[in-house]
């Protein structure tokens, strides 16, 4: 079991829209194959408790004489309509505001799968401008991993209404199979009637066609209405996963049938082997043990209980993920002695052997002091061999260090594959997204800045530049430049517009803490304006050079997108996507090495005025530990855009990051001269990024 947070630094933001819809949208898509599909169950236990329906789960039976012509009259009247209703944005006023079904069918003749959706809403919105995009207007977007590999595959998304088509970044993918693909074996039609919109589609799926196989697909449907801000939207998705493109276990499943084929229904019920252990994961897997290419996963409710229906087979029950994560506890699951076997019969439900979860113990490598204290040849193959076990337990596809001590880098090394599909070796070029550690980046360029009298740190910043989406809250114009570089503007980390589309305000400005990377997008938007630059040649010029920070990156260009590192969930890969322009919350793209100009230039106070220096590292905002979670000795604060620490060791200043897939943190102890960078693409490497590392390097046991 390990401790952290795992949400730490969300990059991704939301915007609300209230549902005020009354129309039907109908969908029909048609891959290359057909395919019905079963609307959920409900299964009583012995208990009479109802458990959670497997309602990420489809059937899909032979079908024949479909046309795609934006009429479902000709889809057979016995395929089971699957709703679709996980509503993500504004909330919906009442049940009918937003309603969607599905239905799906394969054929084998044509090796085609094809798809109905209907959707009620009492509105239509199409963007007929030549920029038009997928947020812009009503649309539709199926998610389909045709491979559907046990290990992971890449998915696509075709997204298209009766004016518009694209494929989500193919091009993108971590996948090669996905990154060429095409709309040339796909077949669509979309046509509005009345309340109704009916989408058609026929995706040829060739060999990857047959009975008795499994396929991940999900469905988004977005609802765009005239009145909306920019941005703003609500969309309903069939399975609960809300971010589908990363792998095919954030999908639902269809299953191949043959004509008529029965299923069974299997129930169970997941126990820890550790009773002190809380809730439990939101998926298991269940995998045909005669048929590998047949495997689902289902959801666990809240007590541990899951459902599903599955042709007639013997199957394995196991986790979907080796990780589990509650209230900053992880949990690794013992995925070899976690598992059970079941036999499904058609037309009966049979209850699956308890499923115990049993937990393999954290590595225990910390020395009684830190090894960088008395770093040697000796000492470096005792961190070699640190980091591979780290690895190897919390499946860390790559990682990027590099230690500083006296004034230099004593030590660089990468490990491990950028792409855990394709294997793709991690070397001192590849560049990992650097998350939250932008944020002391920006904050040393607003110095610069502030030191040529280009801006005024205590200058309201609606006075160089208003926000139009806080204005309505008056305290708004208290916020300045240091508010922000402290973390004391009062604005969420990231945005949950409100249904008239505006941010609300937290806390008055400058009289608490609140972490957030609007203020520092609000905060660029004020540089950029001020300057009359891009904020892109403003690092350069007050960043990069100064402190010859090289093979640091922003923004998408060609040579990112061939040295970047993907990210990875679950060791899953997620897509390389750029950023079309600098986020100073966020966007960084760097390496450990590279990175170490930048902590030595903090250190040696280089390109600032002592007095700017003294400034950037005066304690600004106190961070006040949560509950249970003090450290005697240990205190946080904030100076100008740069943690800082005050620790039994002396002071060490630094930042972490977390985009989610991936984990990063610097941190210099100055009175030891010593400290060290790492990045990591994985959503599983922030125990080694923000605990174990130190602990190996700086306090070893004694901090525990």
């Amino acid at each position: 079991m390990f401790r952290y947070d795992l949400f730490h630094l969300p990059v991704f933001k939301q915007s609300d829209k209230h549902f005020k819809a009354q129309k039907v949208i109908v969908l029909i898509i048609v891959f290359g194959v057909s395919i019905c599909i079963n609307s959920g169950f409900l299964v009583c236990n012995q208990d009479g408790r109802t458990p959670l329906s497997d309602t990420e789960t489809a059937h899909a039976y032979p079908i024949a004489n479909i046309a795609v012509d934006g009429d479902v009259s000709d889809w057979p009247e016995n395929v089971t309509r699957y709703s679709i209703e996980n509503v993500y944005g504004n909330a919906l006023e009442n049940a009918e505001d937003f309603e969607a079904y599905f239905m799906v069918g394969h054929n084998l003749l044509s090796q085609s799968l094809y798809i109905a959706v209907v959707v009620s809403d009492d509105a239509h919105l199409i963007d007929t401008a030549q920029n038009a995009r997928w947020d812009t207007q009503d649309t539709y977007s199926l998610y389909l991993d045709s491979q559907h590999l046990p290990s992971g595959s890449g998915v696509i998304a075709y997204q298209f209404n009766e004016n518009w088509t694209h494929l989500h970044n193919p091009a993108d993918s971590w996948d090669p199979a996905v990154k060429d693909a095409t709309w040339d074996h796909v077949e669509t039609a979309s046509r509005h009637v009345g309340s109704k919109t009916i989408y058609e589609c026929r995706i040829t799926l060739y060999k990857q066609l047959y009975a008795g196989r499994s396929v991940g697909m999900d469905h988004i449907i977005i609802d765009k209405d005239a009145d909306d801000k920019k941005g703003a939207h609500s969309h309903i998705t069939w399975g609960k996963a809300k971010w589908k493109g990363y792998t095919s276990g954030r999908l639902g499943n269809v299953i191949l049938m043959d004509t008529d084929e029965p299923t069974g229904t299997v129930t169970g019920q997941l126990k820890w082997e550790d009773d002190s252990i809380r809730g439990f994961p939101n998926k298991i897997k269940i995998t045909s043990i005669n048929n590998s290419a047949c495997w689902i996963q289902t959801s666990v409710d809240s007590a541990g209980r899951y459902s599903a229906m599955v042709p007639s087979d013997v199957y394995k029950v196991s986790p979907a993920w080796n990780f589990y994560g509650n209230r900053g506890n992880v949990y690794k699951i013992d995925s070899k002695n976690s598992n059970v076997l079941v036999n499904v019969s058609a037309g009966q439900e049979v209850k699956a052997p308890l499923l115990e979860f049993s937990t393999l113990s954290t590595p225990d490598l910390i020395p009684e002091k830190g090894i960088l204290h008395s770093f040697d040849r000796e000492k470096e193959i005792l961190l070699d061999y640190f980091i591979k076990t780290y690895q190897e337990y919390y499946e860390i596809p790559g990682v990027s260090l590099a230690l500083i001590k006296n004034g230099r880098v004593v030590y660089h090394k990468t490990y491990g594959v950028k792409n855990a599909f394709t294997e793709e070796p991690v070397d001192e070029n590849t560049l990992f997204e650097a998350a939250s550690v932008t944020k002391p980046v920006f904050a040393y360029a607003v110095c610069r800045l502030m030191e040529k009298g280009i801006i005024d740190l205590d200058k309201p910043l609606y006075q160089y530049l208003p926000f139009e989406e806080i204005a309505h809250d008056e305290r708004y114009r208290l916020i300045t430049a240091r508010h922000v570089l402290c973390h004391q503007t009062g604005f969420p980390n990231w945005r949950s517009n409100n249904e008239d589309g505006k941010m609300n305000i937290k806390f008055t400005p400058g009289t608490d803490y609140g972490y957030s990377g609007e203020g520092f997008e609000y905060l660029k938007r004020v540089v950029a304006h001020i300057t009359q630059k891009d904020i892109g040649d403003v690092l350069e010029e007050e960043v990069l050079n100064p402190l010859s920070l090289r093979n640091t990156y922003f923004e998408k260009n060609e040579y990112l997108a061939k040295v970047v590192a993907h990210g990875h969930y679950d060791n899953l890969p997620t897509r390389a996507t750029l950023p079309g322009s600098p986020g100073m919350a966020w966007s960084m793209h760097t390496e450990a090495k590279a990175f170490t100009a930048f902590i030595l230039g903090l250190a040696n106070r280089k390109g600032l005025k002592p007095e700017t220096y003294d400034e950037m590292f005066k304690i600004q905002t106190i961070i006040p530990s949560e509950e249970g979670e003090e450290k005697p000795g240990w205190e946080q604060y904030f100076g100008l855009g740069i943690g800082l620490e005050k620790t039994p060791y002396g002071l060490a200043f630094g930042h972490s990051g977390n985009n989610g897939d991936f984990k990063c943190q610097f941190k210099m102890f100055t009175d030891l001269n010593m400290g060290f960078a790492v990045f990591i693409n994985s959503n599983t490497g922030g125990e080694l990024a923000y605990t174990a590392l130190q602990e190996f390097l700086i306090t070893g046991k004694e901090e525990k």
